[in-house]
């Protein structure tokens, strides 16, 4: 794993819809900003270490690390445009996803 330089959360996609999930404290979450947040390589390898384990468990499928930048109003904002997209739902489904539900992340 390379050194990061900024703080990370793991993000996966849920096997029952296949919507964007983040590792929470408690579990895989809808909303961005209850995702755990770590802020050094160790942090990220126990983060990726649970995500394994829930892809193992069938729980989740595409685990990996994102850096973020910490805003604390918003919560972690992804760094890449890739992780930024996904936040909001499929790009060729507007009707669907987080996107489609207008801000209400996490309901």
């Amino acid at each position: 794993m390379a050194k990061a330089t900024h703080p990370q959360i793991l993000l996966a996609s849920d096997l029952r819809d296949g919507e964007v999930v983040f590792l929470g404290a408690q579990g895989w979450v809808r909303d961005p900003r209850a995702a755990a947040v770590a802020r050094d390589a160790t942090e990220a390898a126990a983060l990726e270490a649970r995500g394994k384990a829930d892809i193992a468990a069938n729980k989740v499928v595409d685990v990996y690390l994102a850096e973020v930048e910490l805003d604390a109003a918003e919560g972690p904002i992804p760094l890449h445009f890739r992780e930024r997209a996904r936040l909001l739902g499929p790009s060729v489904r507007r009707d669907l996803g987080k996107q489609a539900r207008a801000g209400r992340i996490g309901s």
